[in-house]
């Protein structure tokens, strides 16, 4: 996949995508590549390979969740910046927080947003239990997004407590996630969500499989999650 392609992709579900942001996804593969020889970012670094796996699927949240009124988003466990960067870069409007317990993928984060000159990019260098039970982020955004971070009954221990009542986490998984959903059912329920759907698909060249899962925020979640870190690792809710 290229620039071109990801755009026409992009094009046919609703996401039209300018020079300058084609130039933007351009830098950001340039500046991957190049950080990614002094530290561990991706094991993916071919350009096709990248535009397919990192940047097009990325942005398959907004092909299966309606972004025009969202107005702001976390991006939990971000690592090179996936999710959040290539949606900041086809929704400019949308405020972003990239939250990693990582320093040194901030500081990569933080050059790339500098050079491709993003808006309204936060970081947050914290664990995700101890911003989760800061009143600045608990319960503040519209959608929590989280990719390959953790199984989704610890997963949601994480990304829950961010968001809104009335909002979403979208949560990107690979193949069969049935039964990572039948293990995270109790966790989505005491933590305030009910998964609402689960958008299967192919990845357009490659064709392995990609799950989308939509969970809703019903309910406040309660003062007792997230619990201190590394507690929903090592005591799942199930």
């Amino acid at each position: 996949m290229d620039a071109i392609t990801l755009r026409q992709m992009a094009e046919e579900r609703g996401i039209a995508l300018s020079e300058e942001q084609l130039a933007q996804f351009e830098r950001y593969y340039e500046l991957l590549v190049e950080w990614n020889e002094k530290m561990n970012l991706t094991g993916i670094t071919e350009k096709p390979q990248v535009y397919e796996k990192h940047f097009y699927d990325s942005i398959t949240p907004a092909f299966y969740y309606d972004f025009t009124n969202v107005r702001n988003l976390i991006d939990v466990g971000s690592g090179a910046g996936f999710p959040g960067i290539p949606l900041k870069i086809c929704f400019p409007a949308l405020k972003i927080t990239i939250l990693d317990s990582l320093n040194k993928r901030l500081v990569f984060l933080q050059e790339v947003v500098r050079q491709l000159r993003l808006k309204e990019v936060v970081f947050l260098h914290s664990r995700a239990e101890d911003a989760g039970r800061d009143k600045k982020y608990r319960e503040q955004f519209d959608i929590a997004t989280a990719r390959a971070v953790a199984r989704m009954n610890v997963l949601s221990e994480l990304c829950i407590p961010f968001v809104k009542p009335g909002g979403a986490f979208l949560v990107m998984k690979g193949a069969n996630v049935e039964e990572e959903l039948n293990e995270g059912k109790k966790a989505i329920k005491t933590l305030g969500g009910k998964t609402e759907k689960v958008e299967t698909f192919e990845l357009p060249e490659e064709r392995s499989e990609r799950n989308i899962i939509i969970i809703r925020k019903q309910q406040k979640t309660p003062s007792a999650y997230p619990r201190k870190a590394g507690t929903p690792a090592k005591k799942p809710i199930v």
